[in-house]
């Protein structure tokens, strides 16, 4: 499984769209600041995974949530489900 995630910075609350086989792990290794972007937001928290059964399929959510649109979809999704 390939998981689409979106992490949240707790210091200034910018959004970070990616993708990893291990979402856990991969947030470690932004906490630690080895993404160039990610580095200057630490830390960040977890706020969206969804898992696809390929590269291919989850490369396309995470184009689509990189868009305009798809930042609206999550705003709402995560509006509808606070707990997850």
């Amino acid at each position: 499984m390939v998981y689409v995630y979106v992490i949240e910075s707790l210091a200034d609350t910018t959004w970070y769209v990616g993708m990893a086989r291990d979402v856990n792990n991969r947030l470690k290794e932004h906490n630690k600041g080895k993404n160039r972007f990610t580095k200057g937001h630490r830390p960040w928290k977890i706020i969206y995974t969804e898992a696809f059964p390929d590269w291919k399929s989850a490369r396309q959510k995470e184009k689509y949530l990189k868009t305009a649109a798809g930042k609206k979809w999550l705003k709402k999704f995560l509006a509808a489900h606070p707990l997850l």
